[in-house]
């Protein structure tokens, strides 16, 4: 299957860590703890996210901080 308009359909994790703007410990971590789906390939376990998934992770992380921020409001300090 060809690559789509969009880049490939899947990433390394470099390569989410750079759509992220964090490192790929950071991204690794995201995935050791299944907050973000990926799949290992290959002899020496090389890790995938699919675009998509992707996609939805930061959706779904949009969600999580709306959410905070409507539990949360931010108060301004008044003025001395």
């Amino acid at each position: 299957m060809p690559d789509s308009q969009d880049g490939p359909r899947f990433l390394t994790l470099t390569d989410v860590a750079e759509t992220l703007n964090t490192s790929s410990a950071q991204v690794y971590a995201l995935v050791r703890r299944g907050e973000l789906p990926a799949i290992k390939i290959g002899g020496r376990g090389q890790w995938r996210v699919e675009r998509n998934r992707l996609e939805e992770y930061i959706a779904q992380q949009y969600r999580h901080t709306e959410q905070y921020v409507a539990e949360h409001p931010f108060v301004e300090s008044e003025p001395e």
